[in-house]
């Protein structure tokens, strides 16, 4: 069982450049709705009110930035934070490959698992973007001692643990968790930013284009500059029960 002074002795800065993937951001949608940059510019500011409060925390950060910390997720939680709950989770990767695996991994499952769903006809166009950290206390799931949990930390459905974990390290004033991706086939690292304060960028930074072609058995991954294709198949995610229910026959 870990407390929260435990977690304190094995935490240490934290300083990199990591990446995020998020659906490719327009003004498109809102353009439709009026004539003029200055209504959009209206329309957008009457949006930008009727949202949640921004916590004070993350003042100055772009809303790609602070809508994790925005929002409560609803219905379900994720790996490091509970359904509902109001402390927010930032999640990065350390390479754009390793952010598009969890990207095509969840984006797979989406349409495989939505009833009546079909699947699209068209590539989803996703933006991944770079972000600097900043974290003064930062624990790593890959090192000794916390690595002798692996198990609980790469479950693939079963989120408890990691939660229960994430709360002690708000606790301990920990900005950041490092771990393993379960959905990278290559198992790159990811972190999970618990504390605005971490992030170091105001703005994104340097970002790509990505096209995810999703068909039954695959996910096909292109990115536009600089050029780069990348493949994922059910078995690359057959460990996941959700996923290996739709193995072909």
């Amino acid at each position: 069982m870990w407390t929260t002074d435990a977690l304190v002795s094995e935490a240490k800065p934290w300083r990199a450049s990591v990446w995020r993937v998020v659906e490719s951001q327009s003004k498109v949608s809102t353009m439709k709705l009026v004539d003029t940059l200055d209504e959009q510019k209206q329309l957008e500011a009457i949006i930008e009110r009727s949202k949640p409060a921004l916590p004070a925390a993350c003042a100055g950060l772009h809303s790609l930035l602070s809508t994790p910390f925005r929002y409560r997720p609803y219905p379900h939680g994720s790996r490091f934070r509970r359904a509902g709950q109001a402390e927010g989770c930032l999640y990065v990767s350390d390479t754009p490959d390793t952010a598009i695996a969890e990207t095509a991994f969840y984006s797979l499952l989406f349409f495989l698992e939505a009833k009546g769903m079909t699947l699209p006809a068209v590539p989803l166009e996703r933006t991944a973007f770079s972000v600097r950290i900043d974290a003064h206390r930062a624990i790593d799931l890959t090192g000794p001692p916390l690595a002798r949990d692996a198990s609980l930390w790469t479950d693939p459905t079963g989120y408890a643990p990691c939660q229960d974990l994430a709360d002690l390290a708000r606790d301990a004033g920990i900005g950041a968790i490092r771990y393993r991706s379960v959905r990278d086939p290559r198992h790159g690292m990811n972190a999970a930013i618990l504390d605005p304060a971490a992030i170091a960028s105001r703005q994104p930074e340097a970002s790509q284009t990505w096209h995810l072609f999703v068909g039954r058995t695959a996910v096909q991954a292109f990115r536009e500059l600089p050029s780069d294709a990348i493949e994922f198949t059910l078995q690359d995610w057959s460990g996941d029960p959700r996923l290996a229910r739709h193995q072909p026959g």
